[in-house]
C-alpha cells in the first residue's frame, strides 16, 4: 500500500506528459496499453502446462494444439488493439446540476474507416457503459455522476478499454477530456426577509404572512415543492379545495435584494436559501439583486441574471 502510494503521483505525472488533457482525442498506438486480462493470464497458464505435458510425453498432437492456441493468442493482441486503435472520443459538454442531482457529460465517440465493438467507457473499471461504433459513423453517449458539493465538478481521467474479440486481453487508456460541470447549491425554501425590498408582512387571517418578499396578497394559487410551508392555505385544504398556496407580489418600484449577511445559518444553509429565492423570483419575473461578501450583482430579471446569480452562489469561497 506504501509503494502504491508513492508510485501513484509519478504514475500521474507520466500519464499527463503522455496523454496530455484535451477536449478531443485520437486513440493510436501512444495513447493505448494492452494486458491479459484475468481470463487471458489463466489461459496462459494453460498453455504453459499443455507445453509441459507435450515435452513430457513427446505428443505431437499435443504440441500442435498448443501452438495453435498460442497463435491464436497472439493474433487476438493485434486485434484487440485494432479494436480501440483510430477511434476518436470527444467532450460534448455538461449542464450544470444542483448538489444531490446526477451531473450527465456528454461524449462521442467517432470511427475511421472501421467499426469498434463493445467499447467501454467510465471513470472506473467497475461501472462502464458499452456500446459499438459502426464505421465512419458516430456514438452518443452520457456519462453520470453523482454531484456531492458545490463548485465544480471535474470527473477526473476517463477509462476507455476493449476486450473484443475473444475476451483474453484488454486494451485500455486514460484520457483527460479536461470536463467540469458547474454545481449550485441545493435549494431551501425559506421566507424572504422583510427588509430585503418587499419589507412588510401582510396580515390575514390573524396571522403575519411574509410572502415572496413582497406586500401585496395577489390570491392562492397551487402548491409547488420548495414553497414555505407557512404560506399554505390550510382553510382552503380543509374544505377540500386541494393545497393552496397565498400568492405575493412585490410593490412597483422598490427593488429586492438578495443579501447574504441578512441571513441566519451556516455558509451552505444561506447559498442554498438565496438560490431558492433566486429560482423562485426568477420564475416570477420580478427584478432582483444579489449581494455577497465581496461582490455585488445589480438588479435585473430574466436568465442571464438568473445563471449570473447561480454561478455566483456556486463559486462563492472557491479559488476559481
Amino acid at each position: 500500500m506504501i509503494f502504491a502510494a508513492k508510485l501513484k503521483p509519478r504514475w500521474n505525472r507520466w500519464l499527463v506528459k503522455r496523454i496530455p488533457p484535451a477536449a478531443s482525442v485520437l486513440l493510436n498506438q501512444r495513447r493505448i496499453f494492452i494486458i491479459p486480462s484475468r481470463t487471458g493470464a489463466a489461459f496462459a497458464v494453460v498453455l504453459l502446462l499443455m507445453l509441459l505435458a507435450a515435452i513430457n510425453y513427446q505428443n505431437s498432437l499435443a504440441y500442435s494444439l498448443t501452438f495453435l492456441l498460442t497463435s491464436l493468442f497472439i493474433v487476438a493482441i493485434l486485434h484487440t488493439y485494432r479494436n480501440l486503435a483510430g477511434l476518436t472520443v470527444k467532450a460534448v459538454g455538461a449542464s450544470p446540476v444542483f448538489v444531490g442531482e446526477h451531473g450527465g457529460f456528454r461524449l462521442q465517440l467517432l470511427s475511421g474507416n472501421r467499426g469498434h465493438q463493445a467499447i467501454a467507457l467510465g471513470w472506473t473499471a467497475s461501472d462502464l457503459q458499452v456500446l459499438d461504433v459502426a464505421a465512419a459513423d458516430v456514438s452518443d453517449c452520457e456519462l453520470r455522476l453523482l454531484a456531492t458539493q458545490r463548485g465544480w465538478l471535474r470527473p477526473g481521467r476517463l477509462r476507455v478499454e476493449s476486450r473484443f474479440p475473444l475476451g483474453v486481453l484488454v486494451s485500455w487508456s486514460w484520457l483527460d477530456l479536461d470536463q467540469a460541470l458547474l454545481v449550485y447549491p441545493r435549494p431551501i425554501a425559506a421566507d424572504l426577509p422583510a427588509h430585503a425590498g418587499g419589507g412588510a408582512d401582510e396580515e390575514e387571517d390573524g396571522v403575519r404572512i411574509r410572502g415572496q418578499g413582497s406586500d401585496d396578497f395577489q390570491g392562492l394559487r397551487s402548491y409547488q415543492p420548495g414553497d414555505s410551508k407557512k404560506r399554505l392555505h390550510w382553510k382552503a385544504y380543509s374544505r377540500g379545495q386541494g393545497l393552496l398556496v397565498k400568492d405575493f407580489a412585490a410593490l412597483a418600484g422598490r427593488d429586492i435584494w438578495l443579501d447574504f449577511n441578512q441571513l441566519g445559518g451556516d455558509l451552505e444553509t444561506r447559498l442554498s436559501q438565496l438560490c431558492h429565492w433566486v429560482l423562485q423570483l426568477s420564475a416570477s419575473q420580478q427584478p432582483f439583486g444579489l449581494r455577497l461578501p465581496g461582490l455585488e450583482l445589480p438588479v435585473a430579471t430574466g436568465v442571464a441574471q438568473r445563471d449570473a446569480c447561480l454561478r455566483a452562489l456556486a463559486l462563492f469561497g472557491s479559488p476559481a
